[in-house]
């Protein structure tokens, strides 16, 4: 399933390569050898072959995001064999080289399915994924799961911004699941014991009362 290597031809390398353009179809090896060479442009994605390029950051993204980020760290720092990375690159398929906006990973030694390239990027199916969708939700929640799902995430959870919402999914065979919330209105991780969130505390932006939560 992941046969995909960031390699290049050596005649083709020594090409000047074409700058990454919005909506051109890519494998994933090209796709790298592009965004490698154009260190002005801080975010692209391959999703399902399709070349996205990233657009200005506005708070309204970075707010829900910077508590995610929070929110990941404070967890994978009471852990052992865990990895929180924000905005990495992942390779997932020779359709999908995406940089989500925040990955929680097993270590390869603790049983984790994902890996580093010789280039330094990461591949395979990290066990959680998280997006942001301030201005990208149906992608987020199309392609986009539809790419993770196959390639086996185990939990994807993404934030609707313009509605306030949070949606969390958990693989079952080969399909995503919608996680219901508990009484409380509290989602709790399947895969990592103990990692739970509010969306009333992602929404508020209090950082402690999201420290709390998982102190609790």
């Amino acid at each position: 399933m992941l046969a995909v290597e960031p390699q290049v031809n050596e005649a083709r390398d020594s090409a000047p390569p074409l700058p990454l353009e919005n909506g051109e179809r890519l494998h994933s090896r090209e796709f790298l050898r592009r965004y490698e060479r154009m260190p002005q442009v801080k975010k692209a994605e391959l999703i399902e072959g399709v070349v996205y390029m990233g657009s200005p950051v506005s708070v309204r993204h970075a707010k829900p995001d910077g508590m995610f980020q929070l929110w990941l760290g404070a967890y994978a720092s009471r852990q052992t064999g865990l990895e929180w990375l924000p905005n990495a690159t992942l390779v997932l398929d020779a359709d999908n080289t995406v940089q989500p906006d925040a990955i929680l990973r097993r270590l390869p030694e603790h049983g984790g399915a994902t890996r580093l390239t010789p280039e330094g990027y990461l591949a395979g199916p990290p066990e959680l994924v998280v997006e942001v969708a301030a201005s990208s939700a149906s992608i987020d929640l199309r392609d986009k799961l539809r790419a993770y799902c196959r390639n086996g995430v185990q939990e994807y959870v993404v934030w609707r911004v313009s509605e306030q919402q949070l949606d969390w999914f958990y693989l079952e065979g080969d399909e995503y699941r919608r996680l219901a919330p508990d009484e409380h209105g509290v989602f709790h991780s399947r895969v990592f014991p103990g990692l739970r969130l509010v969306p009333e505390v992602l929404i508020s932006g209090d950082a402690g009362r999201l420290r709390a939560l998982l102190e609790a």
